[in-house]
């Protein structure tokens, strides 16, 4: 019996059907995916086990029961308002909290405490936008849906990697670009990515020149008459001034050519469809949000928003990025879309609450919030759902800051996190499978997450955790929730209550959702008024929500190019994995794709470094440094470099490449220019390098050692600057060694050293180092764990003469692998479908198939060469 849920990844929101047996698959009915699921998604079965599951609460490293947890966080953040004000507290929350969960937080901390000092995650991957938006429009407002990608003639991706960051929108684009192959779709990114494989045109722009990129559109469409002259006088202020302050932009400060600029701005102005795509590469800026100005600047100019086929389009990064920005979860905002600032906003949520008191000024956003901790400011801190130390810019900085905050509790369904491994409390929350409550998705779409699984341990669900602190600090009244289903309705009920204020936020119409109705609620997209029926689209009749009914367009300033020494570091994530790996990183299938944190340098660099594609660089920023394995490529232009965020101290011990970050962010917004890093980068003098398979879990140590769950067990790739004098020490170090029944075999022609243990006659561990990089096939290594192969075999690395031999995985959602691709193209699969058909692979999720596509034209020369 499989269960309507909703996938706890990125901001899609695609529908799952879910079984207890881990059977997953995409919901045909939901109108997110319509059955298509992503490698993330598909892989979700493989997450749900109890291993590494915080189970009990711990009061300094200790189990402790829930009523003297309680008791203790209540005291403390009690005793922290008494002593030094409401302003001393903060919680940290998450896009990844559900909805009821966000209120209940949202609303302890504004109404009850009396401070605005909760920020989230949330604020380093859409905080642009919804300052963009608001500033445009009135409002947070996300104009369109996911059917306008489809019935669009031209997108315009922007900063997005969306086949591997969003693979189901990018799906539906790839299949509705087959149907229309007149449609056109430009890639704006400094890097040539997965989705470049889309595009009939890619942008290599330069980093941060996307308002010269779209300044220049604007005074193209000026100059070319495509301004829709009627819309705008009715429907848009400032124009006059956006447009003097985009001619003074020169276009080529976005690092294009001219001739790829007239060729964008043609295509562009004489598109009457078109809908421009942006996400983190946009909004991780210290201009994310004039970068988001900008490109709504063109599309008010023209008038091509809120219809069909056209308009902005921000999509999120987190399965309720959006939910959190309804309920009030960022620092300066109230819930349902209401303003701090406005007192009148503030004393109509204040009476709803009947609370004792209201914040009456924005909090502190995400990066202040952590430099007050390390200023000794916050005297008590509750983190939920999210990791901090790990994912926030110069994040060794921010670990200490955390570490310098009296009392610290996180809530979270890991025993281990970096941010977990410094609290005072640890606090078991429910997890994906085991908790209800709603979800909003990109295209304000309102979907449920559903439990089918039972609660393991003494785990309990966020809000209930939330509302018993609150109902500890004395708010019982106020708090007294039976289930999710009651806090959705007083979060509608709020929504009836803000009417008179005329906000885009309406969910008037479910104020009386009954249990029933809100268990078998179906996903629907706001607003949702009490009477009448919704709307798709906002903004097409020119009604925005300014206090004038219009729209503003900015005068924009680009950014000069920055010419400083050193490399332009761009992070981001990988196909398979999500954010600090909690969750993808317990299965097998999506370690195999990318399986140790490595860096993009184009080629030229590598040289000049003298690095071979094996090796690994140190970069190094301010102090900190990261090291990561060198991948020569041609993806990134000579000076810039890219390194995926999601690798942290619990997977890998030259710690999370968000330590060589500096802290920029953006003066309107807040958000942290996490796509902007400056660094110097050198090769890594290693010693000796090593690579390991074990039975169990490996304890990352040492100057390099990145961790992954295999289909076995575990592995790990090593490395360190010193001679390795006692491998079986180090082995000691990394695995727990129970008996002696151990192998070793010096190769002095090599000089490799390989150590096989064995437990119980079947293969417990084997580790290889060398002074060059190992020259072993880690699948085949893998493979033998668990099995009574002999201590030789084990030792060799190597496959029998018969034995096949994948190679490195690039379909995780099949296992195949490149050999076998290869092979398949030797016999005959030149398309991207006959691969699909003799390997499988590309024909689950799909988001190999740009991989698979890039891959065939290289072999097919290659055999062509022959």
């Amino acid at each position: 019996m499989s269960t309507c849920t909703t996938c706890p990844y990125c901001g899609v929101g695609c529908g799952v059907l879910a079984s207890p047996d881990g059977t997953i698959k995409g919901d045909p009915n939901h109108p997110a995916n319509f059955g298509r699921l992503c490698s993330k998604g598909s892989a979700l079965g493989e997450t749900i086990d109890l291993e590494g599951r915080l189970l009990a609460p711990q009061i300094d490293g200790t189990q402790a029961d829930w009523d003297t947890a309680i008791d203790l966080v209540a005291a403390k953040f009690r005793d922290a308002i008494r002593d030094h004000g409401p302003d001393s507290v903060a919680f940290y929350v998450s896009g990844q909290l559900l909805t009821e969960d966000y209120y209940a937080a949202n609303k302890l901390m504004k109404g009850f405490i009396g401070s605005a000092n909760i920020d989230t995650n949330s604020r380093l991957c859409m905080a642009s936008s919804v300052a963009g938006h608001k500033r445009a429009f009135g409002s947070d407002t996300v104009p369109g849906t996911y059917e306008d990608l489809e019935q669009a003639d031209l997108i315009v991706l922007v900063g997005s990697n969306l086949a591997w960051c969003h693979p189901v929108l990018h799906q539906r684009i790839a299949e509705a670009k087959a149907a229309r192959p007149n449609m056109r779709v430009v890639n704006v990114d400094p890097r040539r990515t997965a989705t470049t494989q889309l595009a009939d045109i890619h942008l290599q722009i330069a980093p941060d020149g996307d308002i010269a990129l779209f300044n220049g559109l604007l005074t193209h469409l000026v100059a070319e008459g495509h301004v829709d002259a009627d819309y705008v006088e009715k429907h848009v202020n400032g124009f006059d001034a956006a447009t003097l302050a985009a001619q003074a932009t020169d276009p080529a400060e976005s690092g294009l050519d001219p001739d790829a600029l007239r060729q964008f701005y043609s295509l562009w102005a004489d598109t009457q469809k078109v809908v421009t795509v942006y996400s983190q590469g946009v909004n991780q800026s210290s201009c994310g949000s004039d970068k988001v100005n900008a490109i709504l600047n063109c599309h008010l100019a023209t008038g091509r928003i809120g219809r069909p086929g056209c308009g902005p389009f921000s999509v999120t990064g987190q399965p309720n990025a959006m939910g959190g920005r309804e309920v009030g979860g960022l620092a300066n905002m109230l819930a349902n879309h209401l303003d701090i600032e406005n007192a009148d906003h503030r004393t109509a949520v204040q009476n709803f609450w009947d609370s004792p008191t209201m914040c009456t000024a924005p909090g502190l956003k995400a990066v202040d919030l952590f430099k007050a901790c390390a200023d000794g400011k916050i005297k008590a801190l509750w983190v939920m759902s999210t990791n901090p130390a790990a994912s926030m810019p110069d994040a060794e900085t921010v670990a200490d800051a955390i570490a310098n905050v009296p009392f610290t509790v996180v809530s979270d369904i890991m025993a281990r996190t970096d941010t977990g491994d410094l609290a005072n409390v640890l606090l078991p929350a429910t997890g994906w499978g085991e908790k209800d409550g709603t979800v909003t998705n990109s295209e304000r779409r309102m979907s449920r997450q559903r439990a089918f699984l039972p609660v393991p341990g003494s785990a309990r669900p966020d809000w209930r955790i939330i509302c018993d602190v609150a109902c500890a600090m004395g708010f019982d009244a106020a708090f007294s929730y039976d289930s999710p289903a009651a806090i959705f309705r007083e979060y509608a009920a709020l929504s009836l209550a803000a009417k008179p204020f005329d906000r885009d936020f309406d969910i008037n119409g479910l104020v009386d959702i009954s249990d029933d109705a809100y268990a078998h609620f179906e996903p629907v997209q706001w607003p949702v008024p009490a009477k009448g029926s919704g709307r798709a689209r906002f903004f097409a009749d020119g009604q925005f929500f300014h206090a004038d009914g219009k729209a503003r367009m900015l005068p924009l300033t680009a950014p000069e190019r920055s010419v400083s020494e050193g490399f332009h570091l761009n992070t981001g994530r990988i196909r398979d994995q999500w954010h600090t790996m909690s969750r993808t990183g317990k299965s097998p299938r999506l370690g195999a794709h990318l399986a140790e944190p490595f860096v993009e340098i184009c080629p030229e660099d590598a040289r000049n470094m003298g690095l071979d594609i094996v090796e690994l660089v140190e970069l190094e920023s301010g102090g900190r440094t990261s090291v990561l394995r060198a991948l020569p490529t041609d993806r990134v232009a000579q000076g810039q470099l890219f390194a995926p965020m999601h690798w942290t101290r619990q997977r890998n011990a030259a710690g999370p490449v968000n330590s060589v970050i500096r802290t920029r962010t953006d003066l309107v917004s807040g958000q942290p220019a996490l796509k902007a890093g400056r660094v110097s980068a050198r090769r890594f003098e290693a010693k000796w390098y090593g690579f390991i398979a074990s039975a169990e879990l490996i304890k990352p140590q040492g100057e390099y050692c990145a961790v992954a769950r295999s289909a076995t067990g575990w592995q790990a790739e090593m490395a360190g600057s010193t001679m390795l004098e006692d491998p079986q020490g180090l082995l000691a170090d990394l695995v727990a060694l129970s008996g002696d029944d151990i192998s070793q075999l010096h190769d002095p022609a090599t000089g490799m050293t390989r150590i096989a243990y064995r437990a119980d006659s079947v293969l417990h561990t084997v580790m290889y180092c060398a002074a060059s990089p190992v020259a072993v096939s880690r699948g085949h290594a893998v493979s033998l764990i668990g099995t009574q192969v002999p201590m030789l075999d084990a030792l060799s690395g190597r496959n029998r003469a018969n034995a096949k031999d994948p190679g490195a995985t690039v379909c995780a959602c099949m296992g195949v692998g490149m050999n076998d691709l290869r092979q398949a193209i030797s016999a005959g699969a030149t398309s991207v479908d006959a691969l699909g058909a003799a390997t499988g692979a590309g024909t689950n999720c799909g988001a190999c198939r740009p991989e698979l596509a890039a891959l065939l034209p290289t072999q097919i020369k290659a055999m062509a060469a022959e």
